[in-house]
């Protein structure tokens, strides 16, 4: 399981000063992704990142049993709660900030969950192609 999460201000990225608003894959401000259950590296909703997160936690995907069943099948059990964590565990229609590494991998399997572009992180990018992530999107007008 991962650490625990530091809040927004002690999260390293300098003094006082404020910080760059988080951009989406889209290029525009980055919305929350789900307060219940509560979810991103930062746990405060937002698929938002930094050196940190080493899985850079920064697509917004929603849970189907496929996927769910796919990344048990890969070692990352996402349905199973993990109450001394905090972790309700997962299901179907749920949204989660998932690494983007994962979802990449389970796109190239044909198992990736559908993704909220304008709650996915532009830090995404590194790992995933904007194409393959618009194909999979649920907030496309």
């Amino acid at each position: 399981m991962h650490k625990i999460p530091m809040l927004k201000e002690d999260a390293g990225r300098g003094g006082g000063g404020r910080r760059n608003e988080p951009k989406n894959v889209l290029g525009y401000r980055l919305e929350a992704c789900s307060l219940s259950p509560m979810t991103g590296f930062f746990r405060d909703g937002c698929c938002d990142t930094s050196r940190d997160d080493t899985g850079s936690h920064t697509v917004c995907a929603v849970m189907t049993a496929e996927f769910l069943e796919y990344s048990k099948s890969c070692g990352n059990d996402l349905s199973t709660p993990l109450p001394e964590f905090g972790f309700p565990g997962l299901k179907p229609g749920d949204r989660w900030c998932l690494c983007a590494p994962r979802w990449q991998q389970a796109q190239q399997a044909g198992r990736a969950p559908r993704v909220v572009l304008r709650a996915t992180h532009e830090g995404a990018l590194r790992y995933c192609a904007l194409a393959d992530l618009k194909r999979s999107a649920v907030d496309l007008d």
